[in-house]
């Protein structure tokens, strides 16, 4: 295994070197006032200013206490115990510890809380799975790096209805996935311990809750489950609101959207026409006609009849008596969307602080709304660390070729590392070859750029068909440059298999590095003593994106 320094070298960019990052998040993380006024400013002092301690917290304690028996958990349980405030993050239950940028949540939620604690204000970072979300093709498959290529594993077995992925349990064809998983990764003592829950028999959120009990325990990293009876029973109160309240939540959140969209942003999240904050699950797998399935509510009209409105799941129809009822007996069965979700979460935890990535930061600016009219209060929101991880071999690529991680992500159509080739042979030509390219180009712009502005001021029509000629000129003058970077490519062919290495390791698909590598190839290579490194690198406040050289 590869020895960790204590802190690798890292390089931070601004947020803007991301790709496809909305405006919305991007002012975010700049503190522009036009985004900051959809969310509740930051504590003064890190994560410190605690909501009260609800009513609920000792029963909330014990059950934190039962999922998180670990020894490594009992001084946050503590600390809980005692009245200290929460940090809070999560993600969906995917395959074999999901995306890289999963353990940068809980590096980041774990940062603010030691910081908020070194500050006099005792907090603990809690990890939310979410295992109500239903969308099985998103958590189905990881991705690990290999040479200059990517392996794909995918659990096939498919739910027959849209399920809590969460519930899945794994059959017998995960046993040589998982094999295939520790040939690619390594097969030591630590990815197998990371891997242990990923068997048959296990469920998705309990295979997901093992990898990172494991990958943080050293942190102190509470995980919950907040799926089950207990623990809907608590929240309650907020999932009541939104089957009393559902009208005047829906029309807060279609003025939210509205006021969001003026503002020239986005709403991440649609609210269609008869659209609830809720799901319903369809009873028990195994009950005749029960599917177990995850069904969106849909609200109806009042009638005269049903002045209230009724509710419509699948092809059964409730009045809100009855989900009421539901509620009160089988609350488990109320699930709440993505927009209710953090207001659920933040009810039961007592939040200081949600970590979330952009598409999270974005649907917190619509969740705001429930914030206020539910809780009466709205949760603070922070973007996760985000970062690049450089492995020593693509760092000595990147030395030799003097490449800056900003210019790889803004390759335009980089995607199979074809434009970084041809940026690497460009470099590489001879000198001679370089300065007649530049003197040819840089002659050929002056004299053209003199010949359009003199045909502008003839006519204006004339100027138009001479500039657009001008452009064919430019481009053919492009073309010589290609062709001649082409030339140097077939002369050396190790700069393809260079960027195509950097590409996959840094930039796989045109996609950031976190939102595909698995995280588990990671500590394969490096071990559990990456998750200090990381809670170290996301200790930095400062929004952007990080290079972090291993």
């Amino acid at each position: 295994m590869l020895e960790v320094s204590e802190l690798p070298t890292a390089e931070g960019f601004p947020v803007t070197v991301m790709p496809g990052l909305s405006r919305l998040f991007v002012d975010f993380c700049a503190g522009e006032p036009a985004a900051r006024r959809f969310y509740a400013s930051l504590p003064l002092h890190g994560d410190s200013q605690r909501p009260p301690l609800p009513a609920h917290w000792p029963e909330l304690v014990r059950l934190l206490t039962e999922q998180n028996p670990s020894p490594s958990a009992a001084p946050a349980l503590a600390a809980l115990a005692g009245g200290a405030g929460t940090v809070v993050t999560g993600q969906q239950t995917a395959l074999f510890g999901g995306p890289l940028f999963t353990p940068f949540k809980a590096a980041t939620a774990i940062a603010r809380a030691r910081k908020a604690s070194a500050a006099g204000h005792p907090h603990v970072a809690v990890f939310w799975l979410a295992s109500e979300d239903h969308d099985f093709a998103e958590v189905n498959h990881v991705t690990f790096p290999a040479g200059r290529e990517l392996h794909k594993l995918v659990y096939g077995p498919a739910p027959e209805a849209a399920q809590p992925v969460g519930g899945i349990v794994f059959d017998d064809s995960i046993a040589p996935l998982a094999e295939q998983a520790r040939d690619l990764l390594g097969g030591d003592d630590c990815i197998a311990s990371l891997l242990e829950g990923y068997q048959p028999g296990r469920t998705f959120a309990e295979a997901f809750r093992t990898f990172y009990e494991r990958a943080f325990a050293a942190q102190g990293l509470l995980i919950v489950d907040a799926s089950g009876r207990d623990f809907h029973h608590l929240g309650a109160p907020v999932l009541r609101a939104a089957i009393e309240r559902a009208d005047e939540l829906h029309s807060a959140l279609l003025k939210r959207n509205q006021a969001l969209e003026a503002a020239g942003y986005h709403a991440q999240v649609t609210v269609a026409p008869q659209s609830s904050l809720l799901f319903l699950i369809d009873g028990k797998t195994g009950i005749e006609g029960k599917t177990g399935a995850r069904l969106a509510l849909k609200r109806t009209a009042p009638t005269a009849g049903e002045p209230q409105g009724l509710w419509q799941a699948g092809s059964g129809r409730y009045s809100t008596a009855d989900l009421l009822g539901i509620l009160e007996s089988e609350p488990e069965r109320i699930s709440p969307s993505a927009l209710l979700r953090p207001v659920f979460q933040d009810f039961l935890l007592s939040n200081s602080t949600i970590i979330g990535g952009p598409a999270e930061i974005a649907y917190f600016a619509q969740s705001a709304v429930l914030y206020e009219r539910i809780l009466g209060r709205q949760t603070p929101a922070a973007a996760r660390f985000s970062a690049t991880l450089i492995e020593p071999a693509i760092a000595e690529l990147l030395r030799r070729h003097e490449l800056f991680l900003d210019r790889i992500l803004n390759l335009e159509g980089g995607e199979d590392g074809a434009s970084l080739a041809k940026l690497l042979a460009a470099r590489s030509m001879p000198v001679e070859t370089k300065q007649k390219l530049a003197a040819a180009g840089n002659a050929l712009d002056e004299e053209l750029t003199a010949l359009v502005d003199w045909m502008q001021a003839q006519d204006k029509g004339l100027g138009q068909s001479a500039e657009t000629a001008a452009s064919k000129v430019r481009y053919q003058m492009n073309r010589l440059r290609t062709l001649a970077a082409n030339f140097q490519l077939q002369r050396e062919a190790t700069l393809t298999r260079h960027a195509e290495s950097i590409a996959q390791a840094l930039f796989p698909g045109g996609v950031l590095q976190e939102r595909v590598h698995g995280a588990a190839y990671y500590f394969a290579r490096y071990g559990l003593d990456l998750a200090e490194t990381l809670c170290m690198q996301a200790a930095d406040d400062c929004p952007g994106h990080k290079a972090i050289w291993l």
